[in-house]
């Protein structure tokens, strides 16, 4: 039930991307084709079977094949960087309170297991768009926070991020089952996702 919400969660957030740098300027992901809905020209296979393993182990986390991006073509690349950054996650969001007026309407208008149904595919919408938003948002990279976090602290090189994400991987990897991470689900995750249900369920 999840993985219909996982994909548009993870296409949408890379065409927002690609669409906010076209806005901008820059029209490579445009050339790239990546500016549509499709979702073979966005899946990562190696994201995709993550996804697959790890949702069998109940946690259900992925990843999409990033949008190209030539800072140097966007028009304030300093400024408009920082904005084709957290598009990404601004589409999950949106995405996120989306789902959470379709599960409002649908636990208010729908009855017996239809209700149950398409309430639980809802919650599993509102649930991954956050978790992608807010892991996008940790300063690790290649995460579209460590862009932000770089930026803010003054360094001037666009591919910085990109060049430190083996690094950034393992420690995302040694990150992710830990306590930490736990804490970070338990503390920070869950309560967000609680924020866009209705105080019922």
């Amino acid at each position: 039930m999840s993985l219909p919400a996982f994909l548009l969660g993870i296409i949408l957030h890379e065409v927002a991307h690609g669409y906010v740098a076209y806005v901008l300027g820059d029209d490579t992901a445009k050339r790239a084709g990546r500016l549509t809905l499709a979702p073979l020209p966005h899946i990562d296979p190696i994201g995709a079977i993550f996804f697959v393993f790890s949702s069998i182990a109940g946690v259900g986390f992925g990843w999409a094949k990033p949008v190209p991006v030539a800072v140097e073509r966007l028009r304030n690349p300093r400024r408009d960087d920082v904005l084709v950054t957290l598009a990404g996650p601004a589409a999950n969001l949106l995405q996120a309170i989306a789902w959470s007026v379709l599960l409002r309407l649908a636990a208010h208008y729908l009855d017996g297991d239809l209700a149950v149904s398409v309430v639980t595919f809802c919650f599993l919408g509102i649930a991954i768009n956050v978790v992608l938003m807010l892991f996008n948002l940790l300063p690790i990279p290649p995460l579209d926070g460590s862009h932000v976090a770089l930026r803010l602290l003054g360094v001037d090189d666009p591919h910085l991020a990109n060049r430190l994400a083996p690094i950034g991987f393992i420690v995302l990897f040694l990150l992710v089952g830990t306590r930490l991470f736990d804490v970070f689900f338990s503390g920070v995750v869950q309560p967000v996702i609680r924020l866009f249900l209705p105080p019922h369920l």
